[in-house]
């Protein structure tokens, strides 16, 4: 008898991983090189244009790609239209089972969402960086600083400063930033989150005009606070012919007409203005 007990208690234990074993895991969506980049971060909210594919275990006729509606809505079988617009993938998945478990179509519904395309939270950024173009908001917390290292950063033409542009609270949002004092951190409350609709623009930069007697005669990007001196000093200097103390400034005055005075070393270099560097009387 106590063999046969001892035989049994043996069987016992080896059996019982097996049947533990057959309790269904949570599946997983998608071999990992499907899932790949476009696996979104946990706080990732879908929106408008959000290529998806829910799976739901066990029940492939459940399982469908769908595209997020601009109302933020997919039509799911048996269900109908859920809104999934705003909710983070955790959050649909979980609508959803619960959409199926209180249909009473499933009862213990697992559902699964894998992101394949993301089209819906993205941000523009044009203008003057070195690769413009639509970039997706896989974070809540994505900043203008983030952006803009993105879009390979400000090309040298582009301007001091940049334009964001979008929609808080449904009304009109403009702010202006000023680029160098974002990331030397002297405003950094100014690298503010930005949201899926939001347009980031960097303009071209003001320049200068220089001609005459001049090494390199063109136009010029005016740095913060240049003098007349600075922006001759970035066309080359006057040629051995011309002189720095025979300089003339063309300005477009207030009143959109031009006016032509001496121009003194130490004066300010404003947008447009033109530098005509003349020849040395000896």
């Amino acid at each position: 008898m106590g063999a046969l007990l001892l035989g049994l208690a043996m069987a016992a234990q080896a059996a019982g991983p097996a049947q533990r074993a057959t309790v269904a895991p949570r599946p997983t969506s998608a071999p990992a090189a499907e899932q790949g980049a476009n696996t979104p971060s946990a706080d990732y909210r879908l929106g408008p244009g959000d290529q998806i594919r829910v799976q739901v275990y066990q029940n492939p006729d459940l399982s469908i790609e769908a595209r997020v509606s601009e109302q933020g809505t997919i039509n799911y079988p048996l269900v109908g239209a859920i809104n999934l617009g705003g909710n983070t993938i955790g959050q649909a998945e979980n609508k959803i089972a619960s959409a199926l478990k209180n249909g009473n179509f499933l009862k213990q519904p697992q559902v699964n969402i894998v992101l394949l395309q993301v089209r819906g939270n993205q941000v523009a950024v044009l203008g003057q960086v070195q690769k413009p173009g639509r970039f997706p908001l896989e974070t809540t917390n994505t900043r203008v600083s983030d952006l803009l290292a993105a879009a390979g950063g400000v090309t040298p033409m582009g301007d001091d400063t940049l334009i964001v542009t979008g929609t808080r609270n449904g009304q009109p949002f403009r702010k202006v930033i000023d680029i160098p004092a974002l990331f030397l951190n002297q405003r950094s409350q100014d690298d503010i989150t930005v949201q899926g609709g939001d347009t980031l623009f960097v303009n071209k930069a003001p320049v200068y005009y220089i001609y005459g007697e001049a090494q390199r005669p063109g136009p010029y990007r005016i740095e913060r606070g240049m003098t007349v001196q600075q922006a001759v000093a970035q066309g080359g200097g006057p040629t051995p012919r011309g002189s720095l103390n025979r300089l003339r400034l063309t300005r477009v005055g207030p009143d959109g007409r031009q006016v032509e005075t001496d121009a003194r070393l130490g004066d300010p270099v404003l947008p447009n203005d033109v530098i005509f560097v003349r020849e040395s009387l000896f």
